[in-house]
């Protein structure tokens, strides 16, 4: 287990957990806000993006209450995404992306609970002086529930990313404890 609040648990994702990201990444409900709906994942693709690549990134399942119900991931960025992003500085920084795969526990305040816990964790057991995501500018259920746990727009990211055949702008959002 990574940590523990309250009904909320985020441990490392495990070979068994490939299922349910397989399921979770075809459902086109999910994958409206995540990837994209015309970009469901097999069994094999699964296993081929979260545990094939050797990177850095440190992937985990969320439990609400026992219940596997999404996904999270977070990992530190090098001087040269920093830079991508506009940042020149040596300070420590994380990013972090995540869904909730269970349609049935949106809108419960799991999110907030998430993204603020992971934030804690981040700052207090990495030391991180910086966190940043880059949710699409469309999301503005996703852009709120960040907001409110402390997370300011930065910068417009024009066509960023790849989402159901055209490029969508983005928000670099940063989360800055000092």
């Amino acid at each position: 287990m990574l940590f523990q609040n309250d009904k909320l648990v985020v441990r490392p994702l495990t070979f068994e957990d490939h299922l349910l990201l397989a399921k979770w990444l075809s459902d086109p409900i999910v994958l409206k806000y995540y990837e994209g709906r015309d970009n469901p994942f097999s069994e094999e693709r699964v296993l081929e993006k979260f545990y094939g690549e050797n990177d850095e990134t440190q992937r985990c399942i969320i439990e609400y209450e026992e219940v596997p119900i999404g996904y999270i991931q977070y990992y530190q960025l090098e001087d040269e995404d920093k830079k991508e992003y506009g940042y020149f500085d040596t300070v420590i920084m994380y990013g972090m992306d995540q869904f909730i795969g269970e349609p049935d526990y949106w809108n419960r305040g799991i999110g907030q609970l998430l993204v603020r816990s992971m934030v804690q964790f981040l700052v207090e057991a990495k030391q991180a002086e910086k966190i940043v995501m880059d949710p699409q500018t469309w999301n503005e259920r996703a852009i709120h529930c960040y907001e409110k746990c402390g997370f300011k727009k930065m910068q417009l990211l024009p066509k960023h990313e790849l989402h159901e055949g055209e490029y969508r702008d983005c928000w670099l959002i940063e989360f800055n404890p000092y």
